[in-house]
């Protein structure tokens, strides 16, 4: 949360510098080839993640550890999701499922300790995620049903003169998923890490201003809200972006719905 500087003026924050990317080693341009702070923290998610399912619940006891129990209630939850949503054909793709879920839960989670970076909060890497989710779910329908996948954008149940316009309202509709997909999870994100910026910015006030014997202890109180709400946001948005990619694997298996 650093980043406020105090000038003649007053007190001047940058809310938006917490998503500045930089070089982890020297100063210069960002290439592809650089490794960034968000190289950093995205390794870091994979290493929470190995360590809490890998090394965590390696020894499957009888009687659980924390790690255990953690890794055996997300399996469970995701397993039951994809099988709820998709049907058991659903089922062979949880790993891929299960992987998206892990990663983005631990970024989001990782994200909000103060000083970190939070990756899912650039559109770069939750567009990689959500156009790989496309890409991947379309190959799928089309090597599964071939040209039979077109189907779905085909209403048989509408009036005929209405099916060429919800043909192209569908196919709009369908290319549409990877943007809405990752702007979605990005957007929250960036949004809620924005706002506690703006407000600890407020809370050295005190420090600088009588005024703020009265703004400090009310953005400190604005900060613990919006804190557990973020925790909240953290945990929906990995579910909401999950639960989404169910979806459209189900439109992969089942093209008619059925």
């Amino acid at each position: 949360m650093a980043g406020e500087a105090q000038s003649e003026g007053g007190l001047v924050f940058h809310p938006l510098d917490q998503f500045m990317v930089k070089p982890l080693f020297g100063e210069g341009p960002v290439q592809w080839y650089t490794i960034t702070n968000v190289t950093l923290w995205m390794a870091l998610g994979v290493l929470a993640v190995t360590a809490i399912f890998v090394f965590g619940s390696r020894g499957r006891a009888l009687i659980p550890s924390r790690a255990q129990s953690v890794a055996e209630l997300g399996y469970g939850f995701v397993h039951d999701m994809i099988e709820e949503v998709t049907g058991h054909d659903g089922v062979k793709y949880f790993p891929y499922v299960m992987t998206l879920f892990v990663f983005i839960l631990a970024s989001n989670m990782l994200g909000l300790i103060p000083g970190s970076f939070t990756p899912t909060s650039h559109i770069a890497v939750t567009a990689v995620l959500g156009f790989g989710v496309f890409i991947a779910i379309t190959l799928l329908g089309l090597i599964n049903h071939g040209l039979g996948f077109l189907g779905m954008f085909w209403m048989k149940d509408a009036p005929l003169f209405l099916r060429p316009i919800i043909a192209v309202i569908e196919i709009v509709s369908y290319f549409v998923r990877p943007v809405s997909h990752s702007i979605r999870l990005a957007g929250n994100v960036m949004a809620g890490h924005a706002v506690l910026k703006v407000f600890a910015a407020f809370a050295p006030l005190v420090l600088i201003s009588g005024f703020g014997i009265i703004v400090t202890p009310l953005s400190i109180l604005a900060i613990t809200a919006i804190y557990a709400l973020e925790v909240l946001v953290a945990i929906i948005q990995a579910y909401v972006f999950t639960i989404l990619t169910c979806v459209y694997l189900k439109d992969a298996l089942h093209p008619g719905g059925h």
